[in-house]
């Protein structure tokens, strides 16, 4: 991430971090719950330590006392003293490693449930969800926000509370201590810090424009570069040579007047500020002088207002950190509250056996991204169960709407899909999908082992079913030649795998899944003639008995089908035998077939 990108972040989470902004990031919290006990272990260890630090300033202060021959109310030696601070500093580390030690507990065991909620929610989530969100956006999710998240249950959180309790107790410390002196601290000091804060704000105000007209700059040299060929063929290198150059002079500009008020901001620094310490200490050391405070009791006001500076810079850079939290919980409750598939009409888990008659009643569809595209109108047709049927039509006319509609992908726009005379809206989904398999063309195989990709068309196959899947698909003799035969790893998306091995593995595991209705996406056309031979074999033994729907693209493949519906602008424009179509002058199918002799 770039820094300017950091910063359009922390503006954004600026805008955020109200009431609201915090509300959302404790919504977060409810994930740390079942870890509770533990937090509050790490909470009280994280309050003792800060109050056992705070008491180190405060004996190092006895401490000089004591060498300078001041009376003492608790010790008599240094060495008491000393051994004193050793203690503290002892107690002071022991309850910081059971701070740091609970709450990374606390916050890896939370962050793996929000992971695993997010994983669990974005895989339920429908189609239309991953249509308006890309793959890469919904990784941040579960790593960049989630990571941003861990920084806050893991160091900012604690870090907030301890530099609360150090800038309050510490702060009514020194008017104990010293009142007089933190009354001129405070009369001088904060004036001072909120000066420089705004000094500062503007100075990167300043830089931030740097950057813009660096990056202007930059896009100029980019547009030449890559037109290179136009500003040659116009003879027109001057020309952009110049424009470069008064980018690059807008550029010196606005760097030289930023250096400006740069070393302003230094000096107002070493000035006020080191000014304000010097006027402390000057009258901290008159105070001394005048014997209202011992030279231990300015010690330890020196020590306290150190840990209280600490303290106030430590919570702007919280304060930021906060920021990029809240953002970052908002994104994901924003994904959390989605309404997923689970929670359409007819949930269940009972089994449910179809027949595969299917029926497609006057359907119309607009996939949601492009609400004002009719993909499908007023689409109707009837399937027989055990009946193979072929879609045919160009790209774009709806062949692959009426898959992803069948599968319940998206609900239609009008109409109504029925699957054995009953709605699918109402069935359980889960057990409805249960019924169908799918054999695509790009076959998506999974990094594990051969076994486990049959595997994943049937959860709790045994061994025996997945073998005899293998068999059928003719997928067995490759396999076995293999030297680990089924636990073969694939790699990254089947690479390691041929294109016919990858589509048998995918028939192997539509075989396991023993589906009423069958989809087969031209499984065939990108192999070659040994491979297509030995698919369409399997293929052949897998549609046996099922209603099967075949996308086609080689209509040669197509000619044993029972009937052939022709798609053409969403509508089916012929339907019938690959001999009755091919017979119709001027039919669609007809001329297809023109197109792919030719």
């Amino acid at each position: 991430m770039t820094e300017k990108e950091k910063e359009q972040e922390a503006e954004e989470g600026r805008k955020k971090l109200s009431s609201a902004g915090l509300k959302k990031l404790l919504g977060v919290f409810r994930f740390a719950l079942p870890y509770k006990w533990v937090f509050a272990a790490g909470l009280l260890s994280l309050v003792l330590s800060s109050v056992t630090l705070l008491s180190f300033p405060y004996f190092a202060g006895q401490l000089l006392d004591i060498a300078a021959g001041k009376s003492s109310r608790y010790f008599t030696t240094l060495n008491e003293v000393a051994v004193i601070l050793i203690l503290v500093l002892l107690v002071q580390s022991v309850f910081s490693f059971v701070r740091v030690y609970t709450f990374s507990i606390v916050s890896e065991r939370t962050l793996a449930d929000l992971r695993r909620s997010l994983y669990e929610k974005i895989i339920w989530l429908p189609m239309k969800f991953f249509d308006q969100h890309r793959i890469g956006e919904l990784m941040s999710r579960i790593t960049s926000d989630v990571v941003s998240l861990q920084e806050t249950f893991t160091t900012t959180l604690a870090e907030l509370l301890r530099q609360l309790i150090t800038l309050i107790a510490g702060t009514a410390l020194i008017f104990y201590l010293a009142p007089r002196l933190t009354a001129f601290m405070l009369a001088i000091v904060p004036v001072l810090v909120i000066l420089a804060l705004l000094f500062g704000k503007y100075i990167r105000k300043l830089s931030r424009n740097t950057q813009d007209k660096l990056a202007a700059a930059n896009v100029v040299a980019e547009e030449s570069f890559q037109g290179i060929a136009m500003v040659k063929a116009f003879t027109n290198e001057a020309s952009e040579v110049l424009r470069f150059t008064r980018s690059l002079q807008e550029v010196v500009q606005v760097a030289i007047r930023s250096a400006r008020y740069r070393g302003l901001f230094i000096a107002f620094v070493i000035l006020a500020l080191f000014g304000g310490i010097v006027g402390v200490a000057w009258y901290g050391a008159t105070l001394v002088q005048s014997q209202y405070i011992s030279v231990g009791e300015l010690f330890s006001f020196v020590l306290y207002t150190t840990f209280i500076g600490g303290s106030m810079a430590g919570l702007g850079d919280i304060y930021t950190q906060l920021q990029r939290a809240v953002g970052a919980s908002e994104r994901l409750l924003e994904i959390l509250a989605q309404e997923d598939e689970a929670d359409s009409p007819g949930k269940g888990t009972a089994a449910v056996r179809i027949d595969g008659r299917i029926c497609f009643d006057r359907v119309s569809f607009a996939y949601p991204g492009r609400p004002e595209v009719g993909v499908l109108n007023e689409m109707t047709f009837e399937i027989n169960a055990g009946e193979k049927i072929a879609l045919v039509g160009q790209s774009g006319s709806g062949k692959s709407t009426i898959i992803n509609l069948l599968l319940r992908f998206y609900r239609v726009s009008q109409g109504r899909i029925v699957v054995d005379d009953k709605p699918v809206d109402e069935y359980a989904l889960t057990t409805y999908r249960r019924n169908l398999g799918i054999v695509p063309q790009d076959v998506v195989l999974f990094g594990g082992t051969i076994y486990e990709n049959i595997a994943f068309g049937k959860s709790g196959a045994t061994r025996d079913e997945i073998h005899a899947a293998a068999r059928q698909a003719n997928a067995l003799e490759f396999i076995e030649r293999f030297p680990e035969k089924f636990e073969t790893r694939v790699g990254d998306r089947g690479m390691k795998l041929s294109g016919g091995q990858r589509q048998r593995l995918a028939i192997a595991r539509a075989i396991l899944k023993d589906p009423a209705i069958l989809i087969l996406d031209e499984a065939t056309s990108s192999l070659d003639a040994g491979s297509e031979f030995l698919v369409q074999e399997a293929l052949e033994k897998l549609m046996t008995g099922r209603t099967t729907i075949i996308i086609a693209h080689r209509l040669s493949t197509i000619r044993k089908v029972d009937r052939i519906f022709v798609i053409s602008n969403g509508r089916l424009a012929e339907t019938g035998s690959h001999r009755d179509l091919a017979s119709l002058d001027e039919g669609i199918y007809k001329n297809l077939l023109k197109l792919q002799l030719q």
